[in-house]
């Protein structure tokens, strides 16, 4: 199968881009196009993954056996193993690269390979490039990182070490020849490269003189997203990390036209959607209070700009807090949840273990349960299209253009305020990258979600309201639209003229002991739902801030506002104004669709407060502004994410459990089981043959009423999946 270089040397960013050192070779002849192969193509095969990562003293003191027998008692098929960098497990003749210690005359790396490959695995082979040897230092210190203050940077978390410069000749021209060594003795299908892309701002010779031929600038002295200076390093560091890309995958692919170089992040998502021909996220659990949905938020972001490529999610057996104790490992609920959610939402896993000597093997019955659970129902898990009508935005522009004000402070959170609220309100729902907002992109939607997305360019102004001209809804929130894409001000929202209101004062707050005044009118149609669960109380809490707006069209009054009024002393705690015509929900329809704009930071103050009040009301917002019938719906107590897919004969419903007192805060203790009562409705032209629990291995009957199949689930422990059989 042929198929096209996915790294140019021209096109995305620009102008040509000017190579230094190895990389001309790229640059030389342009873009590379690999010649025809018979060799199958294997990139959309392996569906579990096994990485076993080497410690130095492996090479003779663990089992290679042992894990082999592993790996086929799981039926991983694909396995990403260790082979040089820091440390070579396999015979290198490459002065410098370091030989583990304990290798002796052996091929530790390619015992491991030859066994992967007689059961049958792929094989990816991992580099980590980010650390040398005094040996190194000592011939070529200026391939070392430098600090601000002009010295040699020591490794963080071992002094014997120092860190490389990632954008100069170490990566570029040494790791250039390990990657062509690597490829020439094993053949695999590609080369994973672990911290890769360089820490922090480096002051190395190298950086100081490319950065100034291409800028005309020095170096910014720290990092500031919002310093002119600091973002002309970080689109050089993008550039310069892309032309490494072209070059690695580039000379991989001169030995062999199937294989691939998989950089482990890369700081453009859309850019990486588009090179990439598969991907390995590298989001191995959770931390502190890293949500428990987090491993599929990761993955729909990557499935944003990636599509139906095949995604590999790292996760790990250890313990990823602050301290990293790497030997130790998490309890089989956390792991469960973690791969549940990453599974559900298109990931295909990966476990990784930190050397290959075992001193706590509790991980292994409960990765091996999921494996075998998974390769059972392999056919059920290769999707071929999402089914989600909701759509939830992300901007990486925002991330980058936009803050510096109080207001501006944690804009992260409107992101997982909403995420959160759509995962209680168990909507399927899909992300949505604002730099990929055409038609086509954009098909399978009804509403499209834009939690205080800011920063948009009067291009993607016109796209979302091409979006809303084609029947399409929109629910956004707070400054969404009031900047460009360079996060500069706009005299008004760049959405103003969907919104139904314009900007009139500065941002207000944050506001102390203010409300939203609930206002029900049964006679209005438009709001039907709006205040659904709130029926009892004529208020609740504000959000902690807002902007200031004015219509510029009739709008309905479901919810206004209350102003802030003291809070002490206890004397004085009663509202001044006891209510107003400011509306804090603006409620349109707009053609075939509807728009719901909400003034205040409600996403993010519902993730900060996690108020209930705010989840009903977003819930509701969501329901109301997508106006159709759900695809799923999901009744039964408890906390359960809710992801749809299609299949070639078959579509699934996956319900992940999240139900915990530990949800906001791991681990997880132990997995609480739920049941649900699930309505599925039937694609238009289809009929369900057969309905099926994946995970607990039932058949069930077809019950079937108005195009709706209804499936009684009687227990959901981690994460249970329901597929229907299509005719």
């Amino acid at each position: 199968m042929e198929r096209r270089a996915f790294i140019k040397t021209t096109g995305l960013i620009g102008s040509t881009i000017t190579l230094t050192g190895s990389s001309a070779l790229v640059a030389a002849t342009g873009p590379v196009y690999p010649p025809a192969t018979s060799e199958p193509f294997w990139l959309d095969g392996p569906m579990r993954w096994a990485q076993l990562a080497f410690v130095e003293r492996d090479p003779g003191h663990y089992d290679p056996d042992f894990w082999l027998a592993y790996f086929k008692r799981i039926h991983a098929d694909g396995a990403l193993l260790s082979a040089g960098g820091v440390v070579a497990f396999y015979p290198t003749t490459i002065p410098l690269h370091h030989r583990s210690d304990f290798l002796g005359d052996a091929d530790t790396l390619g015992y491991l390979v030859e066994g992967c490959k007689k059961q049958g695995m792929k094989i990816m082979l991992r580099t980590d490039p980010h650390a040398v040897r005094q040996t190194v230092y000592d011939a070529h210190p200026d391939w070392i990182a430098v600090t601000a203050d002009g010295q040699k940077r020591r490794h963080w978390a071992n002094p014997d070490l120092w860190v490389t410069c990632a954008l100069g000749p170490y990566n570029f021209e040494f790791m250039t020849r390990v990657n062509h060594e690597i490829m020439e003795r094993y053949q695999p299908e590609g080369i994973f490269s672990n911290r890769w892309a360089g820490h922090d701002i480096c002051y190395c010779q190298h950086c100081q003189q490319q950065f100034k031929t291409a800028s005309g600038q020095a170096l910014p002295r720290q990092i500031d997203k919002l310093d002119p200076t600091y973002r002309q390093w970080a689109d050089w560091r993008m550039k310069r990390l892309r032309e490494l890309w072209a070059l690695w995958d580039s000379e991989i692919r001169k030995q062999r036209p199937a294989s691939r170089f998989i950089p482990n992040g890369f700081p453009d998502k859309v850019l990486t959607g588009k090179e990439a021909d598969l991907f390995f996220a590298d989001q191995q659990a959770r931390r502190g209070l890293t949500a428990p949905w987090s491993n599929g938020k990761g993955a729909k972001e990557l499935r944003a700009t990636l599509g139906l490529k095949p995604l590999i999610g790292i996760f790990s057996v250890g313990i990823e807090e602050e301290f990293r104790w790497k030997d130790s490992v998490q309890n089989d609920a956390e792991i469960r949840i973690w791969v549940a959610e990453g599974t559900a939402n298109g990931m295909r896993p990966c476990f990784v273990k930190f050397g290959g000597d075992i001193y706590d093997k509790r991980w292994m019955e409960a990765v091996a349960k999921l494996y075998e659970g998974y390769h059972r129902n392999e056919a059920y898990l290769r999707n071929t299209a999402p089914m989600a009508r909701v759509g939830v935005m992300y901007s990486e522009q925002t991330d980058r253009n936009y803050g510096g004000k109080p207001w501006q402070q944690k804009s992260a959170d409107h992101l997982d305020g909403m995420y959160h609220a759509l995962v209680e309100s168990r909507i399927p729902f899909d992300m949505v990258n604002d730099r990929l907002l055409t038609p086509d992109r954009l098909a399978q939607f009804k509403l499209l979600i834009l939690p205080n997305i800011a920063a948009l360019s009067d291009v993607q102004c016109q796209q979302i309201q091409a979006f809303v001209a084609n029947g399409g809804s929109i629910v956004a929130t707070f400054e969404t639209s009031l900047y460009d894409q360079d996060g500069k001000p706009r005299p008004d929202f760049g959405l103003s003229s969907l919104f139904g209101v314009s900007v009139d004062q500065p941002v207000e707050g944050p506001l102390r002991n203010s409300y939203l005044q609930l206002r029900p009118d049964a006679k209005n149609k438009l709001t039907t739902g709006i205040l659904e669960g709130l029926d009892d109380t004529p208020r609740i809490i504000n959000t902690i801030y807002r902007a200031r707006v004015k219509p510029t069209t009739t709008f309905p009054s479901p919810i206004t506002l209350i102003p802030t009024y003291p809070d002490l002393p206890m004397e004085d705690v009663y509202p001044r104004v006891m209510t107003t015509d400011t509306r804090e929900l603006y409620l349109r329809q707009v053609g075939k669709g509807r728009v719901a704009y909400i003034p205040g930071d409600l996403d993010r103050s519902f993730w900060q407060l996690l108020n209930t009040d705010h989840g009903q009301l977003l819930g509701n917002v969501f329901r109301w502004a997508l106006d159709e019938k759900p695809i799923v719906d999901v009744a039964g107590p408890g906390v359960i994410d809710v992801t749809v897919w299609r299949q070639a004969k078959s579509m699934t419903v996956h319900l992940v459990n999240l139900t915990n007192p530990m949800m906001m805060k791991g681990p997880f203790r132990e997995l609480i089981p739920v049941a649900a009562q699930v309505g599925i409705r039937v694609p238009a032209g289809a009929k369900a043959t057969a309905v099926k629990l994946l995970m607990s291995g039932q058949t069930l009957p077809v019950d079937l009423k108005d195009g709706v199949v209804t499936v009684s689930v009687p227990r959901i422990l981690d994460h249970e999946i329901i597929a229907l059989d299509l005719a």
